[in-house]
């Protein structure tokens, strides 16, 4: 894992990162997406959560692994001390310690946005199948997220009913005068590098 750099994502990986998504809609209930998005819309997802949002990317000599982003939950303006997380790893490099690498690298940064809350969102199987089994929710919990809630029959795909998980995982102290949350935009280079991501234009 010493050859992997955690960079910036930027517009132009849109290609090589669907690439890596794609078979999580394809062949998974991991996404409760059905279809693959383009890749101009996914470009304009990148462009969309770096506004405010970290977007990172697990790189090796040219080759993009996996990458994982947050993003708003909910969306409502008191929720802005809580992020979405979701990642994404090519199919052979789970289970290796990428996604640990992302997601601490993720969590750095979100600190140093002010953010207090990650919240994740996670299929969960009533009985583990070929689409969907309990290695993310496995995965949340050796990052240190708790299970909060779990909504029953609340996504349908290839014809079958999952169960939906949030799972939690608090980053600072929740105080009575609470910093402003920085964008993810207005964050220094030198900041990045100190959360482990390297910044690339």
């Amino acid at each position: 894992m010493t050859d992997v750099n955690i960079r910036v994502a930027r517009p132009d990986d849109a290609a090589g990162l669907l690439a890596i998504y794609a078979p999580y809609v394809t062949d998974t209930a991991i996404s409760f997406e059905c279809e693959v998005p383009g890749v101009d819309e996914f470009r304009g997802r990148i462009v969309h959560t770096l506004a405010r949002y970290p977007y990172l990317v697990a790189e090796s000599g040219g080759e993009l692994l996996g990458y994982a982003y947050t993003g708003p939950f909910v969306g409502r303006a008191a929720y802005s001390w809580a992020a979405e997380v979701s990642i994404y790893l090519q199919q052979d490099r789970r289970c290796g310690g990428l996604g640990r690498r992302l997601y601490q690298a993720l969590e750095a940064v979100s600190r140093c946005q002010n953010i207090q809350n990650l919240e994740a969102c996670i299929g969960s199987p009533q009985v583990d199948d070929e689409y969907l089994n309990g290695n993310s929710i496995a995965f949340h919990t050796r990052m240190g997220y708790r299970m909060v809630g779990e909504f029953a029959k609340c996504g349908r795909k290839f014809g079958r009913w999952y169960n939906m998980v949030w799972m939690e995982k608090l980053l600072g102290e929740h105080n009575d005068v609470q910093p402003p949350v920085r964008p993810f935009a207005e964050l220094a280079e030198d900041e990045l590098a100190a959360c482990g991501i390297i910044v690339t234009k």
